[in-house]
């Protein structure tokens, strides 16, 4: 089977990465909007727009199903993307019900895009779920440049992490739920910063199973087997995948390069929670 993955930028990487575990041997086509990255700060007419071509460059490509890898575009686009197109459209949401049901009465802190944050569909989400008002929503935009510029440990990140969460008594707070797919290449300074006691939740394998549910596609027995990428860029079992930004295919050895990187990032930091 087909599956269409995209996101504003890499980010939508740990949704691909996650499928690469739950449902190996499909063909993947990950697009990445690089030149309009980020979303978290376009207006929603923007995001509609970029959403709708991407969709319809993917259908084109013959996908049986799309993923929206990115809260920020399933928030302004997955219910008109539903209303246009036939095919199974699936969207991601911060991971804010299971941080509420698996979790104590601690606070819970989601951390999310201006415009995921501002969107009606989370708040609608919080009606349903936060009966207790635990949750705090927390922009953190800057992420999203720093992991589009590979840049996951540095100084100026780490300065950053901790100015925006400066504010709050981490102490307080039983999980971090991470509202955008650019935010789990960071988990080792969240981590560093809350300590061992707090869980780090994101929705990727939900929406992972979910596809599965959709399609009808078998969930692999070893999810948690290793995934690297070798010298050749080549994933280290039986998975085919196409790349594109902004609809041009990646085939150079540097973008190629970059990518593998991403991907063993993600796999180093894919348990930390």
């Amino acid at each position: 089977m087909k599956i269409g993955i995209f996101d504003s930028g890499i980010g939508g990487l740990s949704v691909l990465h996650e499928a690469y575990h739950q449902l190996p041997g499909q063909e993947y086509i990950f697009y990445a909007d690089t030149e309009h990255v980020p979303y978290g700060l376009k207006t929603k007419e923007q995001i509609l727009g970029y959403a709708i071509e991407i969709t319809e460059f993917l259908i084109k490509q013959g996908v049986d199903a799309i993923v929206i890898a990115c809260n920020t575009a399933t928030s302004v686009a997955v219910k008109e993307l539903r209303k246009r197109y036939s095919l199974p459209i699936l969207g991601m949401e911060p991971a804010v019900k299971p941080a509420v049901e698996g979790t104590d009465k601690k606070r819970i802190m989601v951390i999310a895009t201006p415009v995921t944050i501002r969107e009606d569909k989370l708040k609608n989400l919080l009606h349903r779920v936060d009966e207790d008002h635990r949750v705090d929503l927390l922009p953190m935009p800057r992420l999203v440049e720093f992991a589009e510029r590979e840049e996951f440990e540095s100084a100026q990140v780490r300065d950053y992490i901790n100015s925006q969460f400066s504010e709050y008594d981490k102490d307080d707070y039983s999980a971090l739920v991470l509202g955008c797919t650019h935010f789990n290449y960071f988990k080792p300074l969240y981590k560093e910063y809350f300590g061992d006691d707090t869980l780090l939740i994101d929705g990727n394998l939900g929406t992972i199973r979910h596809l599965a549910d959709v399609t009808g596609i078998t969930l692999s027995d070893d999810p948690d087997r290793v995934v690297y990428f070798d010298e050749h860029h080549n994933i280290l079992y039986d998975t085919k995948t196409k790349y594109y930004f902004s609809g041009n295919e990646v085939n150079d050895e540097k973008t190629l390069e970059h990518l593998k990187r991403l991907h063993n990032r993600l796999e180093q930091v894919r348990k930390i929670d």
